[in-house]
């Protein structure tokens, strides 16, 4: 069964970091170009962060830019996100998501095929 269990959340101060972990079970991942999502309260999901399968090329949503950073260790079939510098608006649920093809629309969640279950990002003074 495939299955992706994120990881990493939690609660930090405006201006602190976390490392999400995106761990897949039940099929290989670098056969994958994997996704970060995220959705707040009463907001549609939207697209942070995008992984090629070989971790080759990386795509970030404006809002993150210069703050998060993507990647990738296929011997331990996990994507990670660094997120730095975090704000209140990042407040979110944190989800990874995978898909096999070959997508133009790296950060429409649409486009992706296995979802884990999300983990919850707070960033409160």
């Amino acid at each position: 069964q495939l299955q992706l269990v994120e990881s990493g959340g939690g609660l930090v101060q405006p201006g602190g970091s976390l490392r999400l972990s995106c761990a897949a079970s039940g099929f290989t991942l670098d056969d994958y170009r994997v996704g970060w999502f995220r959705q707040a309260p009463g907001k549609e999901r939207e697209g942070v962060s995008y992984i090629s399968s070989r971790g080759g090329t990386t795509n970030y949503a404006a809002s993150v830019k210069g703050r998060f950073t993507i990647s990738r260790d296929n011997a331990k079939n996990t994507v990670y996100l660094q997120m730095n510098s975090l704000k209140p608006e990042d407040t979110a649920v944190y989800y990874c998501a995978a898909v096999s093809r070959t997508t133009i629309a790296r950060l429409d969640p649409r486009q992706y095929d296995y979802w884990g279950q999300g983990t919850q990002v707070s960033v409160s003074p």
